[in-house]
């Protein structure tokens, strides 16, 4: 990565290794975001963001890593999140009209 220069692929590693602590950092903020709520869908963003911050990572571990196998794996793993948040997201649509049903044949 750092072409000959001296240095530059310690400064690459340091990068990286900063960057990768900041988003396990974020991770679990998102994850403490998730748990508390209050709504279902501070819930499913923070559930979203999560995954996309999961692709970040395996992304930077593959230019780390220089394995071309992880940007394959980070491709699937997008196609899951996205699939996992529109169902969470199909789910709390579901419950949210069934709630609004029963208040509206229960109030007349």
């Amino acid at each position: 990565m750092g072409k000959g220069i001296p240095g530059l692929d310690q400064a690459y590693q340091f990068l990286f290794v900063g960057v990768l602590v900041v988003l396990a950092v974020m991770i679990i903020l998102c994850l403490i975001r998730a748990i508390i709520g209050p709504r279902v869908t501070d819930r499913i963003v923070a559930t979203n963001m999560m995954g996309t911050i999961v692709m970040v990572i395996i992304a930077i571990l593959a230019i780390m890593l220089g394995e071309g196998y992880l940007v394959d794996i980070c491709l699937i793993y997008a196609m899951i999140s996205f699939l996992a948040v529109v169902v969470l997201t199909k789910v709390y649509m579901g419950i949210f009209r069934e709630k609004k049903r029963e208040e509206r044949d229960g109030s007349h």
